[in-house]
């Protein structure tokens, strides 16, 4: 068992100089905060930022294994690499965290609760992760009521790029990717995909034969540049995964059971720039399906499955009457479509969501930039929801310094499922609600060789929606609070040395009233945790580097009746540059084998290794 004490202690040993943050300049530019582009430093939120140049030192195949060293995130796994894994941003639940990629929302119209499922979301050709932290639904709409995670991947080269790498290791994994990018003239665009299979570990944490996973996923975009002012953007993604899993039907144990996955998304996007880009404006569709179908036996029939369609239109206005103003305002419009089959029964519902919002962000003085807005989605069952959001940030040292404030409100519309499902669903619920506000210091030091952040947030949420035990069906019965600390330490005392460190508290529990829960911790969120990470680049072409990973005790159940231990993993990894475009890599994960859960009765990972080469051209 990891102690409280422990952790803490390491918090203190990183306030020393061994470590540097993922967004290592806090002049970052940035979407997520506003849905355009922003300087980091003039966005009161708090936002990490995990750059290219991170996720290829890191060589992590797995989104979650980025975001597990993030302050402020906890993670759970049913199992090895494909399982079904989520994210918890400051104590929210998995389903209250909004996910696009390159802007677009790509959360499962068919999941229980619209959730995102993290398991089948690899670094492929991901090339940048956002990670707002705090609820915003203004910008973002439903979900974002823990954050949203926003993953971004490769602009088109200004000429021509290309790039590959294949890795081999620890039970017969193989993780190959390409992709291929450049302009000509007015056109430019890029196409990329990645292979990925394992023969795993056994998803239950008892049993004995391997769980083997495959994924396929592929990306496309083609701009057109019609004229200086107008353009065409065309963007496309698909996901194509096997998973054999161990039955969640009670307790898992060795089974047969596969679960299959295909992802589509398709946007397409006219942008449109006048009066020197005073005015600029995007009008889009997009289209998202999802198709899951789960199998008792493979090379059967599938014995039932879910189909998530959601068709979006959406139009953003931006106004710059001044340098130091401007007005985001835009209109969305909706379809999510639910369709399940199985058990002798089918299913299907349509809901219909429109949405409008405005949002102005201001510099009246000198280093001080404000935002505010409103937004007001309107849903075909429920009815309407207003949320508003405003920060500020203010710099009295041209970005040395950075002071915070930021309040939001975020909400969470029922998903089809809960509302209708024919054996749980509740057509009375309410959409989940929730405020939060946290203030936070950004310090730079050295002339840039030393950055520290510190935030301390509070949220506090109504009507959340859980599935009762008494009633078998989802009713908005929870009220929860989560409040906490999240503190980031980013050091290059040298060129060739980055060291980075993060370390956040989160108390986060159940407010409900009921005898049973109140007062209790929210399940799968340790309290504390810290990770630490350092990278060295040698003058002859090695590079080196380290992670080690602390996370405290948490509880499996909302009664707090089921303990999961707390642990700590570490992970080493070089890469030698055999020449200026190839080099060859390899790392060690879980380098002392450490045995932990983070979810009961599920297996994890133990030592493993893996090697490989990439190049570029």
């Amino acid at each position: 068992m990891l102690k409280y004490s422990s952790i803490s202690l390491l918090a203190l040993v990183a306030a020393t100089p061994v470590a540097a943050q993922e967004n290592s300049r806090f002049g970052d530019i940035v979407v997520t905060a506003s849905g355009i582009e922003q300087s980091r430093d003039e966005v009161g939120q708090a936002i990490t930022v995990i750059e290219a140049d991170t996720i290829k030192k890191r060589q992590a195949a797995d989104v979650v294994d980025l975001l597990a060293t993030t302050p402020g995130i906890r993670f759970n796994r049913t199992g090895g690499t494909g399982s079904v894994a989520g994210i918890s941003i400051r104590g929210a639940e998995t389903t209250q965290t909004l996910v696009l990629i390159d802007g677009v929302k790509v959360n499962d119209p068919s999941g229980i609760g619209d959730g995102y499922d993290f398991g089948h979301l690899l670094t492929g050709n991901i090339s940048r992760i956002e990670v707002l932290r705090g609820s915003n639904s203004v910008v973002h709409g439903s979900q974002a009521i823990g954050g949203v995670v926003n993953l971004l991947t490769a602009a088109p080269a200004a000429g021509f790029a290309a790039r590959a790498s294949a890795e081999y290791g620890y039970s017969d994994t193989v993780n190959a990717k390409a992709d291929l990018s450049g302009t000509a003239g007015a056109v430019s665009g890029g196409i990329g995909g990645a292979y990925f299979r394992t023969d795993g570990i056994s998803s239950a944490a008892i049993g004995t034969e391997k769980d083997g996973y495959k994924n396929f996923a592929g990306n496309v975009r083609l701009k057109i540049a019609f004229s200086d002012a107008l353009s065409l953007d065309l963007r496309g993604y698909y996901i194509n995964a096997d998973l054999d899993y161990d039955s969640f039907f009670g307790a898992p144990a060795d089974s047969g059971d596969v679960a299959k996955l295909d992802q589509y998304v398709g946007y397409a996007g006219l942008n449109l720039g006048l009066f020197d880009g005073r005015f600029t404006s995007r009008a889009a569709a997009v289209w998202m399906r999802n198709e899951r179908d789960y199998f008792f036996v493979r090379g059967t029939d599938p014995d039932y499955g879910y189909k998530g369609t959601n068709l979006r239109f959406e139009y953003q206005g931006v106004v710059a009457p001044a340098d130091t103003a401007k007005l985001v305002f835009g209109y969305e419009h909706e379809r999510p479509d639910y369709d399940f089959f199985g058990f002798g029964s089918t299913d299907s519902q349509r809901a219909n969501i429109d949405s409008v919002y405005a949002l102005a962000i201001l510099q009246p003085v000198t280093g001080l930039s404000l935002t505010g807005g409103v937004r007001h989605d309107d849903h075909s069952q429920f009815g309407g929801a207003t949320t508003l959001g405003a920060n500020a940030n203010y710099s009295p040292n041209n970005g040395a310094t950075n002071v915070r404030l930021s309040y939001g409100e975020g909400f969470k519309a029922p998903s089809l499922y809960q509302l209708y499902d024919s054996f749980s669903g509740n057509a009375a619920l309410r959409p989940e609600a929730s405020k939060s506000y946290d203030v936070g210091i950004d310090q730079s030091l050295a002339d840039g060789r030393a950055l520290i952040s510190v935030t301390a947030f509070l949220r506090n949420t109504v009507n959340q929606i859980n599935y009762d035990n008494a009633t078998f069906t989802y009713g908005n019965i929870d009220r929860t609070r989560a409040k906490g600390v999240e503190a980031t330490l980013a050091l290059r005392p040298v060129d060739a040395l980055n060291v980075t460190a993060s370390y956040s508290y989160i108390d986060a529990r159940d407010r409900s009233g009921r005898p049973a829960f109140d007062g209790k911790r929210l399940p799968r969120r340790a309290e504390q945790a810290v990770s630490m990470s350092a990278d060295y680049d040698w003058s002859f072409g090695l590079s080196t580097g380290a992670t080690i990973t602390m996370v405290g005790d948490s509880f499996d159940n909302a009664a707090n009746t089921v303990r999961l231990d707390g642990y700590a993993i570490a992970g080493v990894r070089a890469s030698f540059a055999i020449t200026e475009r190839v080099e060859i890599y390899g790392r060690v994960d879980n380098l002392f084998d450490a045995d932990y859960a983070t979810a009961f009765n599920y297996g994890t990972y133990g030592r493993a290794a893996y090697g490989g080469v990439r190049a570029r051209f």
